[in-house]
């Protein structure tokens, strides 16, 4: 075999002029350039720091509110008890975190149908902390500028110091987070006493650590790279979105075609009229402004988490202007392109996708509410004894063995009689009635069912208890529930 036969051939491409192309190498992934956005106030500024506060005051806050002597909201994966509040879940109860996520889940979708991202804009956690941080730094790096610059600078004295304070503020505040979400499941003011005694037990210590490493590289260090590459939200949202949903928008038949021009005081010039130019004035204001560093009027685009921080910042240059404000807006693709009006662009708002969403949601809802409200506070189980079968007394009675686990699901003591039914001359034995149960306990009690043997029918026969709520005097009880249990009696 000859050895040109054994050579690969390698084709070269070249480019439309007929020259080789330039030597170059295509990354496999795109190298992150740093955002450093501007600091921006308006309308919509303010709203998105509402929910910052209001967000982190719940979070922070609820850890510490009490309810009947104890931490209102307590998750005690332990005792497998969620306390809510005036209400207590127990892992028969997990239907109730279906119904949760199914309102979460058709909220999202109602939202996003009506006005687009509005979580990721405004009450995201990633949103949220990120300003949080991006507050901290602005205050200590100083705005936009100073924070180049700063990281252009070579390393002194001075930059380390201000670095080092930061990093330090931002810590702190990441492990007063974790610290936060393990207080949902240890009660606060305990894990509070260890923490100053440095006995905190070895997984709540995992979890501080990590939920606070998550919150310092998410808010700190990734930012949009978690909004642009790892959140799914960002991906399957646009199935979510048609032509009627608000979203930010840019004006471009208005703003094109765009130009720098000098400051006027009396409304566009006759000069910007005669060179053709739009309101738009390419200050790039809308660019420095966005955490995620796109630039809204190259149209829409999956970046965009929706925090209208290119609304405030164009709104700005347009008040500095003289210019209407809005040429970047909320709006929808059909009113933009058909120069529609707020009524006109509202009256879409009720579309059938957005009525179903709606329905499904206010549904789920309703019946949710109905279902807690009618909720029996004792759950009851009925457990025939394995061991035995059936047997036969000395005074000529058959007797079956069962064992009741009862649930109180409220935190006062609940008392209740136990009677049985479907055969004639059945009776409770073995308890002494009423029986009581303490707040928010799961108890075991056993009983027993006689009757005459020759009065008994042989083989198996259905029965239902009967649980019947009663006061300390065995008179029916204010708040009176009756449950009903099937089991079965044996006669040989």
């Amino acid at each position: 075999m000859s050895s040109s036969q054994n050579v690969i051939p390698i084709i070269v491409s070249t480019a439309p002029s007929g020259r080789p192309p330039d030597d170059r190498e295509d990354a496999l992934y795109e190298v992150r350039k740093k955002i450093y956005p501007r600091a921006v106030a308006g309308w919509f500024a303010n709203w998105r720091w509402l929910f910052v506060f209001a967000t982190q005051l719940a979070y922070y806050g609820t850890p510490w509110l009490t309810w009947n002597d104890r931490q209102a909201v307590l998750l005690d994966l332990t005792a497998r008890k969620f306390y809510i509040f005036g209400i207590v879940f127990w892992p028969q109860d997990f239907i109730y975190l279906t119904v949760l996520l199914l309102i979460c889940a058709f909220s999202l979708f109602l939202f996003t149908a009506v006005a687009g991202r509005l979580w990721c804009g405004y009450a995201c956690p990633q949103t949220v902390y990120t300003e949080m941080f991006l507050w901290i730094e602005r205050k200590i790096e100083g705005d936009r500028i100073r924070r180049m610059k700063l990281d252009q600078s070579r390393l002194s004295m001075g930059k380390f110091s201000r670095k080092g304070l930061k990093h330090g503020l931002w810590i702190a505040l990441s492990l007063w987070t974790g610290f936060t979400l393990v207080a949902y499941f240890v009660p606060a003011r305990e894990l509070f006493s260890q923490a100053l005694a440095f006995t905190i037990a070895p997984w709540e210590t995992f979890w501080i650590f990590f939920y606070g490493f998550a919150t310092y590289g998410n808010a700190g260090w990734m930012r949009e790279q978690v909004c642009k590459y790892m959140c799914p939200y960002a991906r399957f949202q646009g199935a979510m979105f048609d032509r009627d949903t608000l979203v930010i928008t840019y004006d471009d038949t208005r703003g094109e075609p765009r130009g720098s021009r000098p400051r006027h005081t009396g409304g566009k010039s006759a000069d910007d009229k005669a060179k053709g130019l739009g309101d738009c004035v390419d200050c790039d204001i809308c660019v420095q402004v966005c955490p995620t560093g796109i630039d809204i009027r190259h149209g829409q685009q999956y970046e965009c988490i929706g925090c209208a921080a290119c609304i405030d910042g164009c709104n700005q240059v347009m008040d500095k202007m003289n210019y209407p404000r809005g040429l970047i807006r909320y709006s929808t693709l059909n009113a933009l392109e058909q120069h529609a009006d707020w009524p006109a662009m509202l009256a879409r708002v009720f579309r059938p996708r957005v009525l179903v969403y709606t329905a499904i949601l206010w549904t789920i809802i309703i019946a949710a509410v109905i279902t807690l409200w009618n909720r029996v506070p004792v759950r009851v189980d009925v457990i025939r004894d394995r061991t035995t079968l059936a047997r036969e007394l000395a005074g000529g009675q058959i007797e079956n063995v069962y064992r009741l686990q009862v649930m109180n699901t409220q935190e006062r003591v609940q008392r209740f009689t136990v009677g049985v039914r479907g055969i004639d001359g059945l009776s409770v034995y073995g308890v002494q009635q009423p029986l009581e149960i303490g707040p928010a306990a799961s108890k075991m009690f056993a009983i027993s069912l006689r009757m005459e043997m020759d009065a008994a029918p042989k083989g198996i026969s259905k029965i239902e208890f009967d649980v019947t709520a009663v006061d300390a005097d065995g008179r029916a009880a204010p708040d009176m529930f009756s449950l009903h249990e099937k089991s079965t009696f044996y006669k040989p």
